[in-house]
């Protein structure tokens, strides 16, 4: 199945269709996905300013974060809200249909935790 996204990136496979040439269509590098998996833990108790959520998640830029948000607003699973203060604020929060994904979500970041351990273990193995 072709899901109509081109690029000339060999690097990444689409999600969507499993072709090489979609470098767009989800997040796929690891630290995207963690940075992905731990947005929704962030915003599991409510809104957060885009700092909060910066701080709460070790590791990611803010341009990866900036990018992740974008995708999972533009997919309906969160949304965005510009608060007028000075200076401006903007809060993100799960969606109804960001919060169904949330069970999900959940048990992935508990079963990575889990077998971090392991994980971390077989990636020496294989770096050696």
């Amino acid at each position: 199945m072709d899901c109509g996204h081109n690029s000339d990136n060999q690097s990444r496979t689409c999600l969507h269709c499993s072709n090489l040439n979609h470098p767009s269509c989800a997040p796929r590098e690891p630290r995207e996905v963690t940075g992905l998996l731990y947005i929704f833990v962030a915003l599991k108790d409510g809104p957060v300013r885009f700092n909060a959520l910066r701080r709460q998640i070790d590791g990611i830029s803010q341009r990866m974060l900036t990018i992740t948000l974008r995708q999972l607003e533009r997919d309906g699973l969160i949304s965005r809200t510009l608060v007028p203060t000075i200076p401006p604020r903007v809060d993100y929060a799960l969606t109804a249909v960001g919060r169904s994904l949330l069970a999900p979500v959940m048990a992935l970041v508990t079963w990575a935790d889990s077998n971090r351990h392991a994980i971390e273990e077989a990636r020496r193995r294989y770096d050696r």
